[in-house]
């Protein structure tokens, strides 16, 4: 999710079209795969749905399937239709919450027991992080 935060995710709604993109779609089945206490960062759930559809053992042909996104659009997914799915399995890289939404997610977190990292005495506001080593989420 973006820094504008997951407005659409607090909503619960996007773009009022009705239909979801095929792609928005296919983003918001993998956040629903991730299991409570895990995590997959943007570049994970491009990179799943990059790989979908490849035969088992067999790499994607040129570093990919389709080539509808990065965790770029994976972020802009989440910020736009992210409330119908668990919004805070879906996480930076580098472990820290959703900027505007750190309580909201921290609440999360605690409750499905997803490893945290205490936050740095210097840290603003003693947000914890991710324990991305132990809570992120391969998809086996």
């Amino acid at each position: 999710m973006s820094a504008s935060g997951d407005a659409g995710a607090a909503a619960g709604s996007g773009p009022a079209t009705g239909e979801l993109p095929e792609y928005a779609e296919r983003v918001l089945a993998v956040a629903e795969l991730i299991p409570a206490g895990r995590v997959m960062t943007y570049g994970d759930v491009a990179e799943w749905l990059r790989d979908e559809g490849q035969p088992e053992g067999h790499p994607a042909k040129g570093g990919g399937g389709r080539r509808e996104g990065g965790p770029r659009q994976v972020g802009r997914v989440m910020a736009l239709y992210g409330g119908a799915v668990p919004w805070w399995r879906v996480v930076r890289s580098d472990g820290v919450l959703l900027p505007g939404h750190e309580l909201r997610a921290l609440a999360h977190y605690r409750d499905e027991g997803t490893p945290l990292r205490e936050a740095a005495r210097s840290a603003e506001g003693h947000i914890p992080r991710l324990d991305m080593r132990r809570a992120r989420w391969d998809g086996t």
